[in-house]
Formats: structure tokens, C-alpha cells, sequence
């Protein structure tokens, strides 16, 4: 839950990876949860699209997908350690590749090459859309928390209701209404938004609002090694990535798969210390010189990121007594991570440990399951052909109000084993042409 301008891509790592084809189509290929209206080649155009506008960085020829296009700038620098991990998947015979990510390697578009940033972007939605919307005409207005989408006696929605930066209760009203506040924060929206039509909240006659939220439950595998790795100096988020066990194959005892992502975990001196994201801490005392030396710019770091499938039983609801400042009800989140993404966090430890073994790492320390994981919010307002069964249509549009649109990652059917923010973004661009086109009759 990040509010700014430019939402979480304020702070993100700017791995910028697309859905596969077969994360359209789950239930028709593996039996489980459903497929997507749509499917990998419908959003293609979009992804492209929003690559070039990213000025995205990567290397084309990716045998785990379908051909792309030339990356719009050059791969960024896999480093030392990548080098060493690269030939220890080769030595496997498992497959990896240079990553694409929203950090533009050369100037492009104006904007200058950023290969070491850290913490921000060059490719924020702050600096790719907005500067876009307001020269179109768009108006922002900042520190506005909304409390409600507004509604008139048809049910269609009329606008919203906020707070300003003052605390006043201030009301916006619109043609059209499009929300974009991740799968926590517009199922919260949504539940508030009771009336006489809507008493269990807007747009939820199918009473799935809120249910079916996806996380990436993720493990990480770090390994020490011998050689000097070189500072942290590559993307924040991956380097590089292997998709060997991103398909199904039952013979793992598990259904789909998961990613691993490949990057340097050198950090910051305070960061090794502390534990990085193993968050085993260098030992005080005597031995502790010589065990952060053991460790900085001696490490590689495997993430294993799993695909979470849709259960309707873990929820965002609103709390009975919790509020924000404004009164409005704070989500409740009721989660469990299934048995399915336990084995698949077990299989994928086990794998990455392999790898780093073959790397030739001298201690290899690993967290099933990571604490700070579960940023990507997904699923909640999900999307279907079926209103009993899903809340918004295939462009996004809710199936109880028909001038209203969802443009986060609350609208997935299915989430995939891998970041969303290239495919929320590809279907918004979507549901932008749509709405100009013939999705136009929303607005009358």
C-alpha cells in the first residue's frame, strides 16, 4: 500500500516481466482456477507498447516466450556473480536469461541512461504517464483520500467522494469512473461503497469483492562465495531470471510453477550486516569482522517467486472496529499460504541450492519463506465472461455498473508466478483504447 504519485513504482525494483501464454489459460490447461477472458496475444500489442514507453532494457530472444520485439535499450550488466550463476545453470542445462527491466540502459526518450539506481526508477509512472496525462488536460490533485464511489438512482456511478489535504469532505464528479488502487485498497473502496442498490458494496452482486487475493509467497537462497562479486551495482530487482520450472509438470507434486530471480545481493554495508533479506545478522563480538567480510561483495542471492493460486477463502474485508483518521473502515486481511505454494516453496529452495552449489558457493543459508514478501496485490475484483462469478468484464468494465472500470491488479484472474506491474500496465493502456473506441458508450 503505497501512496504517491507514481504509486509503488516510487520504490520498486524495476523487473519488468511478462505473463507467459499459458498464465491466460490455468483451467483449460491444468484443471485449476479459471482462464482468463482474454488471452497472451490479445495483450501482446499492449505489452509492446508499454516497453517502448519504459524504454525498457533486456535482451530479445527468450525461449521461454514467444518472440518479442527488439528490447527498446540493451540488457543491463548481469556482474560477476551473474556470470558465475549463468554458468552454473548451464552446467545444469536449465534454462536463464538476462531480465528484462523498466530502467532504461541508454538515453531514451529524453531521459538519461540509469544503469546503478537503486531506489528510483528512471521508468516511475510518475516520469512515463503522468507527465503524458498532463498535457493532455489532466488535473491531479494530491493528498485526496476517497471514502466512496458515488452513485446515482440507475446505478451508474456519478463520482467520488474524498477528503482533502484540509480534512474537508470534498466530491468529484465524472462521466466515467476508473479505479486503480491495487488489490487491498479497491476492494476496500468497493465495500464502502454501500447504498440502497448496492448493500454488500458496489459492483459485488457475485459477492467476490475481496475474495481470491494473490500474493507471490516467495523463498530466497542466498550463497557465500570466494571471489570478489564487486559492489551492488545492477538493477534493484533482478538481473537475471530462470523459468525452468515455470510450467506444470506433476511429477513435482505441485500445480504450475515458480520464477527465480538472480540478482547481486551485495547491499550496503548496514544491509549485509543486518541480514539482508535472509535476515540472518552478521555475529557480534569477536567474530564479527571477520564474518561481514565473509559476506560483503561475497554474495549471490536465487528469490524463488511462486505462482498463488485463487482461494476464495483469503480476503480483504473491511474491520468492524479499525479506521484511518477519516473514519473510513481499514481492510482486514485474512490469508493462508496453501499446501500447493508450500511444496512449491520446498522444490524451488532445493533447486536454487543446487544451482548456487554448482556456482561453487562455500556456504549456502536459505529462508523458506520470506517475511517482507506479499507486495503484489492481486486478484480481489477479479476478471470473467461470468457476472456470478467474477466482477469486472474483459476490458476491466464492473458487470454491475457499466461506467466503471478497474485498472489494478485486483482484476486478475490469476496472478501468475512473476511481477505484475508490466501486465497491470498493458491492460490499463488496454482499457484506455477501449474506452476511446467502443467501450465510448460508457460516457453517455
Amino acid at each position: 500500500m503505497y501512496n504517491a504519485v507514481g504509486g509503488s513504482t516510487i520504490h520498486w525494483g524495476s523487473h519488468f516481466p511478462r505473463f507467459h501464454p499459458s498464465d491466460f489459460r490455468l483451467n483449460s490447461l491444468d484443471g485449476v482456477a479459471d482462464d482468463w477472458p482474454m488471452d497472451y496475444f490479445e495483450l501482446e500489442p499492449y505489452y509492446d507498447q508499454n516497453d517502448r514507453m519504459h524504454g525498457v532494457s533486456g535482451l530479445r530472444g527468450d525461449p521461454a516466450y514467444p518472440p518479442k520485439p527488439e528490447r527498446p535499450t540493451p540488457p543491463l550488466p548481469i556482474g560477476p556473480g551473474g556470470e558465475l550463476l549463468a554458468r552454473a545453470y548451464n552446467k545444469l542445462g536449465w534454462h536463464w536469461w538476462s531480465a528484462d527491466n523498466a530502467v532504461a540502459s541508454a538515453a531514451y526518450d529524453g531521459r538519461r541512461a540509469d544503469v546503478g539506481e537503486h531506489l528510483r526508477s528512471p521508468s516511475s509512472s510518475d516520469i512515463i504517464f503522468w507527465p503524458r496525462a498532463l498535457k493532455q488536460g489532466a488535473r491531479l490533485i494530491t493528498h485526496a483520500r476517497v471514502r466512496e464511489i458515488l452513485v446515482d438512482e440507475t446505478g451508474r456511478a456519478t463520482g467520488a467522494a474524498y477528503y482533502d489535504r484540509n480534512g474537508d469532505l470534498q466530491a468529484q464528479y465524472a462521466k466515467v469512473v476508473v479505479l486503480a488502487c491495487n488489490g487491498i485498497g479497491t476492494s476496500r473502496l468497493l465495500l464502502n461503497s454501500r447504498s440502497a442498490l448496492f448493500p454488500d458494496g458496489l459492483a459485488n452482486s457475485s459477492g467476490q469483492v475481496g475474495r481470491n487475493l494473490m500474493h507471490h509467497p516467495c523463498g530466497y537462497v542466498m550463497g557465500l562465495f570466494d571471489e570478489d562479486l564487486g559492489p551492488d551495482d545492477g538493477p534493484r530487482g533482478s538481473s537475471m531470471l530462470s523459468q525452468e520450472f515455470y510450467e506444470t509438470d506433476p511429477r513435482r507434486g505441485f500445480v504450475r510453477g515458480y520464477d527465480m530471480q538472480i540478482s547481486n545481493v551485495g547491499g550496503a554495508p548496514l544491509q549485509v550486516a543486518l541480514g539482508g533479506l535472509v535476515g540472518q545478522q552478521v555475529e557480534w563480538g569477536e567474530g564479527h569482522h571477520r564474518d561481514f567480510a565473509e559476506r560483503f561483495r561475497h554474495q549471490m542471492g536465487i528469490v524463488i517467486m511462486t505462482e498463488d493460486l485463487p482461494e476464495e477463502h483469503n480476503t480483504v474485508t473491511l474491520d468492524p472496529a479499525l479506521t484511518d483518521n477519516h473514519g473510513i473502515p481499514a481492510p482486514k486481511i485474512d490469508y493462508t499460504v496453501s499446501d500447493n505454494t508450500w511444496a512449491m516453496l520446498d522444490h524451488g529452495i532445493a533447486r536454487a541450492t543446487e544451482v548456487l552449489e554448482a556456482a561453487g558457493a562455500k556456504r549456502v543459508v536459505s529462508s523458506r519463506l520470506r517475511r517482507n514478501a506479499g507486495w503484489h496485490l492481486l486478484g480481489t475484483a477479479r476478471m470473467g465472461s461470468d457476472p456470478d462469478r467474477s466482477v469486472v468484464d474483459r476490458w476491466g468494465r464492473a458487470h454491475d455498473v457499466p461506467n466503471l472500470f478497474i485498472i489494478d491488479g485486483s482484476i486478475f484472474t490469476t496472478g501468475a508466478c512473476i511481477n505484475p506491474t508490466t501486465t497491470i500496465q498493458a491492460l490499463a493502456l488496454r482499457t484506455a483504447d477501449h474506452l476511446k473506441g467502443e467501450g465510448s458508450s460508457a460516457i453517455s
